[in-house]
């Protein structure tokens, strides 16, 4: 009897090693911060930037949003995940390897305390928005054609290799980079890619002597309101555990969302003698982008420096880049995601100090190292980003071409690329 004992507790030592593996809080946390994160997109990042544009084009940038979530998901289940979060083998300082068509990706197989298919499925939340962000930078004029193509292999090329450099065991990784949930990663990427798709494209006609107003602020401020909800899963959820760090990630990113809105709009309000609509929703995108990086080691404290400094440093970036340098970045993803993410991880690296509410620096690691590993992360990712968005944009432009018509641009790309109308009135 005892024999028969022993062998059964023995065939079940298996189950209870998975069964104490996997956290049910944690995993309903993950599933929940997923669905956060794809709200931000769809249908919160769409509706920001639609109202933000023209009426004649509101379909479009609906269309580019849409159309890239469903592009990203399957690209991301092709190679996307395994490139950026696989082992590399001799090359995993700088990119992984396997996983073709989430291949050993099972229902059993786990990822720390939550299923794998969780972890894939949030990350590729992260691949479908950063992407999406880009498309405000060339809203109003870049071909469809060209934003699919482009999308794709900027995913691949400049996506996915920093994705592994600083959450898939890479060199960033290595050096100690705190990039808690994409100031790198997504922002800076985004901001970047952005900013150097406006130049090559070239500025919309009459910009920038002609007005252009957002067309409906109403879809804007939903959208914008959207996303602070959706930002809660972006940034807690990457403590990929319903624990003390995602706690406090809640906390600093509302609080420096709150701050960034405030800042911008007293800003407005002093210079220009009346607070704006566009500009509390802008100052409130600003303070939740710049704190993401920081978002998981910072205090309260922390996060309202952030949040402050976000709002004012980002405001003034808008001003420079249209009215001194007139780069039409249609929806000012760089002032605002790049500026942000850059801002953010360089003050990541001095309020994570313990003495200022932080997590407290790793073992040997000073404010001074921290901060030159936070430099070297942001100009790595600033120059890989900017030379292979550079890159990308030439090829596609031979593929297909990047710019319409100056007829389809002033008649809209709805009707033009969609042949649809976004008002029947």
């Amino acid at each position: 009897m005892s024999r028969v004992l022993l062998g059964l507790f023995i065939c079940l030592i298996p189950q209870l090693a998975v069964a104490d593996s996997l956290n049910s809080g944690d995993g309903a946390w993950l599933l929940t911060s997923t669905a956060l994160v794809l709200f931000m997109t769809l249908p919160g990042l769409a509706l920001f930037y639609a109202g933000l544009v023209r009426a004649k084009n509101v379909l479009s940038v609906l269309m580019q949003c849409f159309a890239l979530t469903c592009l990203m998901s399957l690209l991301w289940m092709f190679a996307g995940y395994g490139l950026a979060f696989g082992d590399g083998g001799d090359w995993n300082a700088y990119i992984g390897s396997g996983q073709i068509m989430l291949s050993g990706v099972t229902r059993g197989s786990m990822s720390g305390t939550i299923p794998e298919t969780v972890f894939v499925m949030f990350q590729m939340t992260f691949a479908i928005i950063t992407p999406a962000l880009i498309v405000g930078g060339f809203a109003e004029r870049m071909k469809f054609s060209a934003v699919l193509i482009f999308s794709t292999l900027w995913l691949f090329v400049v996506y996915v290799p920093v994705c592994h450099w600083v959450w898939g065991g890479g060199w960033l990784s290595d050096m100690g980079l705190l990039d808690f949930a994409g100031g790198t990663v997504v922002h800076v990427n985004a901001g970047v890619a952005a900013i150097v798709t406006a130049m090559v494209l070239g500025n919309r006609k009459g910009f920038p002597q002609t007005a252009m107003p957002p067309h409906n602020l109403t879809m804007t401020v939903t959208g914008a309101s959207m996303l602070w909800v959706g930002w809660f899963g972006f940034n807690a959820g990457s403590a990929v555990a319903a624990n003390n760090d995602a706690g406090m990630a809640m906390l600093a990113t509302h609080i420096s969302a709150a701050a960034g809105s405030l800042a911008w709009m007293t800003i407005e309000w002093v210079k220009h003698g009346k607070p704006s609509v566009l500009g509390i929703v802008t100052g409130m995108v600003a303070g939740l982008g710049t704190i993401t990086p920081a978002s998981g080691f910072v205090g309260p404290v922390g996060a309202l420096c952030i949040g402050l400094t976000a709002g004012v440093v980002c405001y003034f970036s808008t001003q420079i880049i249209k009215r001194t340098f007139k780069i039409d970045d249609s929806l000012d993803v760089f002032p605002v995601h790049g500026v942000g993410g850059i801002l953010g991880t360089i003050l990541a690296g001095v309020f994570v100090a313990e003495k200022l509410g932080g997590s407290g620096y790793a073992e040997g690691v000073t404010m001074s190292s921290q901060l030159m590993t936070q430099t070297i992360g942001v100009v790595a990712t600033f120059v890989w980003c900017a030379v292979m968005t550079l890159v990308l944009l030439k090829v596609t432009q031979a593929l297909v071409g990047l710019r319409v018509t100056p007829e389809v641009e002033t008649e809209g790309l709805d009707l033009a690329e969609h042949d649809e109308r976004g008002y029947n009135l």
